[in-house]
């Protein structure tokens, strides 16, 4: 595995750099030249405009632009935003992910867990009534309009029932008087729910293995303590009123991912249920007596998740610029309308920034994928 992973990173490597190139010369391709918005800027000073042209090669050849453009990315130097001038492209991207992160990450993973659980209850009930009502409603959330679901819902729990916030993602009359800003909060948001996911992941793992009856019961009653704790914490920390506030503002696009997302899932996880259950080693595991609750569990569940496993992984990776729709609704300033801002006034730093961070999710995905399969699926192995 280790040596599998040395040449996985290798090609990671060769492909990021072609993936660079690539996007370098679909820019130098478009009609006009973006450089002289460095250099003609009026917002620019005369001598940050040569030192911006010399930083990055403009007074160079294309293909010296192209080396200049390699070695400052990967010294972590993207560029000097247009729009958000003298910020650099970087701090940009810094100060929206987090946002986006701790959006789509709580979204898909709740999406992720129903969607897989009840596509596996509907899969092994086929044909009754159940499996109708979840099919038909799990392809109408999967088909809707993405603009139009979240105005209804946004008009049904913020308009008619004054329950949540309409947009934004903060109370700005609440952070006046904060001694921290909105990101502070944000990342220990995401802190906590990466801990809280890991710690939940380790639990349902191990009772997996102790094969611990109603398992299902004790991961409830470990997920409501975690979160318990989390709130303890967050009260006791004296960010409690700010962490409150941004649930509040973040809830209703979480729920419109989630129910979008989460019909994806149930579908995905029942066909593939369908077809694993179909299998031989499924057929000989109940001719040997075992009991449905572990057939459906050990033997089908866990194969069938492969491919939704695999959808999971890259609806993570394509999340940084894939909530473009969601991020505009609800004006969440996160990466998907950083980069819709960012294309509607030719912002072609941050453009360009929001595109390669992208890439580079996409790729690593790619390789927790492969290992997620290694793990899942006894029969592969890495050589």
């Amino acid at each position: 595995m280790v040596g599998y992973l040395l040449r996985r990173w290798a090609q990671m490597g060769v492909t990021f750099v072609a993936f660079l190139g690539l996007v370098f010369l679909l820019i130098q391709a478009q009609p006009g030249d973006y450089t002289q918005v460095y250099t003609l800027d009026p917002n620019i000073p005369p001598e940050s405009r040569r030192a911006i042209a010399a930083a990055f090669g403009l007074d160079r050849p294309v293909w010296q632009q192209f080396f200049v453009y390699l070695g400052n990315f990967f010294r972590g130097d993207l560029g000097v935003s247009f729009e958000h001038y003298p910020r650099s492209v970087m701090s940009v991207i810094m100060e929206r992910l987090p946002r986006t992160l701790i959006l789509f990450l709580t979204a898909t993973v709740i999406a992720f867990y129903l969607g897989f659980v009840l596509g596996k209850l509907i899969a092994w009930r086929r044909g009754r009534a159940v499996e109708y009502v979840f099919t038909i409603s799990g392809v109408y959330l999967y088909t809707v309009f993405t603009p139009w679901f979240a105005l209804v819902l946004m008009w049904l729990f913020a308009i008619k029932l004054d329950w949540l916030p309409v947009g934004k993602f903060i109370t700005p009359e609440l952070w006046v008087r904060s001694s921290v800003d909105s990101n502070y909060v944000f990342v220990r948001l995401l802190v906590t729910a990466a801990a809280g996911s890991a710690l939940f992941l380790a639990l349902a793992v191990l009772l997996s293995r102790l094969r611990v009856p109603r398992a299902g019961l004790v991961l409830a009653g470990a997920g409501a303590a975690s979160c318990g704790l989390a709130v303890l914490g967050w009260g006791l920390s004296g960010y409690g009123p700010l962490a409150l506030d941004i649930a509040e503002h973040i809830a209703l696009p979480i729920l419109v991912l989630t129910l979008i997302s989460f019909a994806g899932t149930m579908l995905l996880t029942r066909n593939s249920m369908l077809e694993t259950m179909r299998e031989d080693y499924v057929f000989a595991a109940r001719a040997r007596g075992l009991p449905d609750n572990m057939v459906r569990d050990r033997y089908v569940a866990r194969n069938a998740l492969l491919p939704v496993v695999t959808s999971f992984v890259f609806s993570l990776a394509f999340a940084i610029d894939g909530g473009v729709i969601t991020e505009t609704i609800f004006s969440w300033p996160g990466m998907g309308l950083t980069l819709l801002n960012a294309a509607v006034v030719e912002d072609i730093p941050l453009a360009v920034g929001a595109f390669v961070f992208t890439g580079v999710f996409v790729l690593v995905a790619h390789l927790v994928a492969d290992v997620l399969y290694a793990f899942l699926d006894p029969r592969i192995r890495y050589r």
